[in-house]
């Protein structure tokens, strides 16, 4: 145990952790040759083709120094707030982490979040500066930033670059040095933490864990402490680039179990597994369960397909365990689940992979957060969607939930994020100056507000150089209203939306204009209206698509063409009764994208 080091690697989004996390690989010869590839760990089309990190991934590496062995034990992390919940594992599993902030853009956002999690969990910190050889580098200004933010000493900065490769066996040797060797007894009953886990369609669900306590041997008998099944374990191994099964993995090493479960449910991440015979007295503790920051509806195009549906959202959520959902209708769009994610880049990723790997055709309702609702008898209710309101005469008020935001960037862009900030009902808590020309504003602003485009808008007005992130901050009493779309005078329940008194005119007219275009022209008129209750605020008009019925009268009297025009005139008051409108899936995303 005194040979093993785990380690993750920690920075805010395109910092190059993966990168870097390449040069280590390649430094202790654990990926050579053919294998070796840029950002070798991001295994998933998306994340080659977007350039991010999705998912965490775990590999043991073999370090040979000073004529030892030692095991070390890398997990690299995604940077997005988005996927701060795979951090948090990740961080759990975990006795130190790397610190990686970029020469060129110094400190941002998430770096500080992140930081704060793993000082929470007690992980030993190795501050590396990385990017170095960047011609726009400042690597003595970012220093001066860690030491602000780190109390550290300048000479235990390490300055590396992912790409010439300068530093890497600096990083490596303070791992050695640095970083502790995990606490815990090889002989004490059995306690490992499980991490992560993955859906093999021809071996069941393979769980990746962190053993604390004891050991665990290939045809153990072990069960689950929060499911209490057994199951005897097929295989367990270390994770190399690919599995590597072994006899047995011992306490404070990273390692996967395989014994033919086939139901997702019964694998939980942040479970305890233990043996039958001689079981642990208590589930490993730390663990903080998922809170969904944006909920939205998932409805499969073919009604039909609603249980592959389940199915697919199931196996997608072992993979992805910040994903919750559960089942709902709508009367627009049939049967379908009700998801929460953790911001809308999740989302649209989940909308991806369900596309890719799982072959499923889905419509994403608009996006929204959940409120509560106080009636008048004093009830209080949750509600996640804006069909689940109870009668307006029935509410005595409506809360909704605020974020405390903290947005660092440089004093240029502090006009134009205030706009937007104060557009978004935002109020402004405090602002402090971090070093130079680097300024840290808290904002309170309402979930609700920011769910759509805030991120997006937030980046462009700065240049992309605003970094951002946010906590729950409580729920405040609001004027809400709910804000229905009617085609033809029928509601379009995946179209409605609470909203902000203030801001209710303005989006029912925005939304009315872009779905006249949106909506494919039918043989007669369609009224798309925005309403508040009974009381209609807007209205645009598809015209209709009108066939020529006289081009067959040549000449003659025009008592024949009106007689035609009459007859047709009867058909579309027909066909305007009982023709319905289909609503394109590009018309529920566009109302993300309204501006």
């Amino acid at each position: 145990m005194k040979k093993i080091r785990n380690f993750c690697i920690i920075a805010h989004i395109d910092h190059g952790k993966s990168t870097l996390a390449d040069r280590l690989l390649e430094y202790t010869h654990t990926v050579q040759g053919k294998e070796m590839k840029e950002q070798v760990l991001d295994n998933m089309d998306l994340e080659r083709e977007r350039g991010i990190t999705i998912k965490s991934h775990a590999i043991q590496m073999d370090y040979f120094y000073n004529g030892e062995n030692y095991i070390l034990n890398l997990i690299d992390t995604p940077g997005h707030v988005d996927f701060s919940y795979e951090v948090s594992r990740s961080i759990a599993s975990c006795e130190g982490a790397l610190l990686i902030v970029d020469a060129a853009q110094g400190i941002q956002a998430q770096t500080i979040s992140n930081l704060y999690m793993a000082i929470e969990h007690d992980l030993e910190i190795i501050p590396i500066v990385n990017k170095v050889d960047l011609d726009s580098a400042r690597p003595d200004e970012v220093e001066d930033q860690i030491i602000e933010l780190l109390g550290c000493k300048r000479e235990e900065i390490i300055r590396a670059s992912g790409k010439t490769g300068q530093g890497v066996d600096e990083i490596l040797e303070a791992i050695v040095h640095r970083i502790h060797a995990p606490v815990g007894d090889p002989n004490a009953p059995l306690q490992a933490l499980i991490f992560d886990s993955v859906f093999n369609p021809f071996r069941g669900i393979i769980a990746y864990f962190k053993i604390v306590n004891g050991t665990i041997r290939k045809g153990d008998e072990v069960k689950f402490f929060a499911t209490n099944k057994e199951y005897e374990a097929d295989e367990v191994g270390v994770l190399k680039l690919d599995m590597a099964p072994c006899a047995e993995v011992s306490a404070g090493n990273v390692g996967y179990i395989i014994s033919g479960i086939k139901t997702s449910r019964e694998v939980k991440v942040g479970d305890t597994i233990t043996h039958v015979m001689n079981p642990c007295k208590e589930r490993i503790a730390g663990f903080e369960e998922v809170k969904p920051m944006v909920y939205a509806g998932v409805y499969p195009i073919e009604t039909e397909e609603f249980e592959n549906l389940r199915s697919s959202l199931e196996k997608l959520q072992l993979n992805d365990a910040s994903l919750t959902f559960q089942p709902e209708s709508s009367v627009a769009l049939g049967f379908g689940f009700r998801c929460g994610f953790l911001g809308l880049l999740h989302m649209e990723i989940v909308q991806e992979r369900l596309d890719r790997e799982f072959d499923m055709n889905v419509i994403t309702t608009v996006p929204n957060v959940s409120y509560i609702v106080y009636t008048k008898k004093e009830e209080k209710l949750e509600v996640h969607n804006p069909s689940g309101l109870p009668d307006p005469a029935m509410i005595d008020r409506i809360e909704e939930p605020y974020i405390r935001a903290s947005i660092i960037t440089t004093t240029d862009y502090i006009g134009p994020i205030m706009t937007l900030c104060l557009g978004k009902r935002g109020e402004l808590v405090k602002q402090e100056y971090i070093s130079g020309n680097r300024v840290e504003i808290f904002y309170d602003i309402p979930l609700g507000e920011i769910v759509i485009d805030f991120y997006d808008r937030l980046k462009s007005i700065s240049k992309g150089y605003a970094s951002f992130d946010y906590h729950l901050n409580g729920y405040r009493p609001s004027k809400l209203v709910k804000l229905d779309i009617l085609l033809n005078g029928e509601p379009v329940d995946a179209l409605s939306t609470l909203t902000h008194v203030d801001n209710a005119y303005n989006f029912g007219r925005r939304m009315c204009e872009k779905l006249q275009e949106l909506i494919p022209r039918q043989q007669f008129d369609i009224a798309v209206q925005a309403a508040i209750g009974a009381k209609i605020i807007a209205r645009e008009t598809i015209k209709a698509v009108r066939k020529d019925v006289t081009a067959k009268c040549y000449g003659g009297d025009i008592s024949r063409k009106r007689k035609l025009l009459e007859k047709q005139k009867k058909g579309k008051k027909r066909m305007k009764q009982i023709g319905n409108v289909e609503v394109p899936q590009k018309a529920f995303l566009a109302v993300l994208k309204l501006d």
